[in-house]
């Protein structure tokens, strides 16, 4: 059997969120169609929200090609509001990754192998 899960939490300081996704599995559709109105929610009614985002895919093992898409699609609807977002990951390759994606996001992405140190990055200014 498979192990499948996406765990979201979000935290919010005035304007400022503070949101965790933990990966387990696969990334699927399915999981985007649980964290888009999530995020849509938590920030409803900030006109500029700032988003400080832990995502760890330590138990990641692969993902859909929809669950691609959707992730494209999110990065264009929320992009901007991302401030900073560290992956926590044990494998390189999602280093690299992570480093593509901030082409691609204002805000800075940076990789961890760490969570306490993920975790400082995203408190520190």
């Amino acid at each position: 059997m498979i192990r499948h899960g996406l765990s979201l939490g979000m935290e919010r300081s005035d304007g400022d969120f503070y949101l965790t996704v933990k990966i387990i599995g696969k990334l699927i559709h399915e999981d985007y169609e649980s964290l888009n109105p999530f995020v849509d929610a938590a920030i409803a009614g900030i006109t500029e929200p700032h988003i400080r985002a832990l995502i760890d895919m330590r138990e990641l093992v692969g993902w859909e090609w929809h669950a691609a898409w959707d992730d494209l699609k999110f990065g264009l609807k929320h992009g901007k509001e991302f401030t900073k977002v560290a992956v926590l990951a044990h494998d390189k390759w999602m280093e690299k990754a992570a480093k593509v994606s901030s082409w691609f996001m204002p805000g800075e992405i940076k990789y961890f192998e760490d969570e306490r140190e993920a975790v400082n990055w995203l408190h520190a200014d």
